[in-house]
């Protein structure tokens, strides 16, 4: 007798949900907002490039799924402030919220002492900075809702140290653990957790691919022995975002194809 069941767990599914996803228009966040949408949220891709907006929205209305876009940058609070009004003036409501925008810019790698203030500073702006604003300017509409969740999307460096990257690894280890503090205050109805996607093939990573040595060096590193597709680290997001994971708060679920297990 088979066990595999004929449709999928109704837990796992977003209807009458929405979402919304910084950094939303390519690489990662593209692949969330379409995997959100597939699961049946509305979902409101932000990001400061309107083109790469428009065309995920087309993307998604396309599949016959509801998207909104809203330029913004998350830097600037009054604009954060005016994508969440907008989304709920949009949509009703706010369920989900997914901290995806993030960067770790040329001017940021290098020893420690070579390294600026300034590139430190603009790094963590946007990887951890940006994505305390997004949540606590989303956190009353979250509560109102009774219940949401937030979910941060951080990395392997967010976990280990990395040689040369230092503003970005201090970043995502800052968003690991507010993701765990936050946990604390908004439980029990709203629930924080991150995923620690190791890595994934998009455009930001073609020059690191196109470098065999470089590229080894991380494929010898990682059990399974390749870089992940950007739906790959969309599945996990779905599953924090979704009733599935109805009892997971605080966590920080890795994604990067066994790279810490060693």
């Amino acid at each position: 007798m088979s066990t595999t069941p004929t449709t999928p767990p109704t837990t796992f599914r977003l209807e009458d949900t929405v979402a919304l996803v910084t950094g939303g228009s390519r690489g990662i966040g593209r692949a969330i907002t379409c995997e959100l949408a597939a699961a049946g949220a509305a979902v409101v891709p932000v990001a400061r490039s309107t083109d790469e907006l428009e065309s995920v929205v087309a993307e998604i209305e396309a599949d016959g799924g509801e998207a909104f876009a809203v330029p913004a940058d998350v830097t600037d609070p009054d604009a954060v402030a005016d994508a969440i009004d907008r989304t709920v003036e949009e949509f009703g409501g706010l369920d989900t919220v997914v901290n995806n925008a993030g960067f770790n810019p040329d001017d940021a790698l290098g020893r420690p002492e070579d390294v600026t203030t300034e590139s430190f500073d603009r790094t963590l702006a946007v990887n951890l900075s940006g994505a305390y604003e997004v949540a606590t300017a989303a956190a009353q509409h979250l509560h109102d809702n009774g219940g949401g969740s937030v979910v941060n999307v951080a990395s392997v460096g967010g976990l280990v140290g990395l040689p040369r990257q230092h503003p970005y690894v201090a970043s995502k280890h800052g968003l690991v653990g507010l993701t765990k503090s936050v946990a604390l205050d908004w439980a029990p109805d709203v629930r924080v957790n991150a995923v620690a996607p190791g890595y994934v093939s998009t455009e930001l990573t073609e020059e690191l691919e196109s470098n065999e040595q470089l590229r080894q060096s991380i494929l010898d590193r990682t059990p399974l022995e390749r870089f992940a597709d950007p739906a790959e680290i969309a599945g996990p997001v779905v599953f924090l975002a979704s009733d599935a994971a109805s009892y997971v708060t605080g966590s920080c679920l890795s994604v990067d194809g066994g790279w810490t297990a060693r």
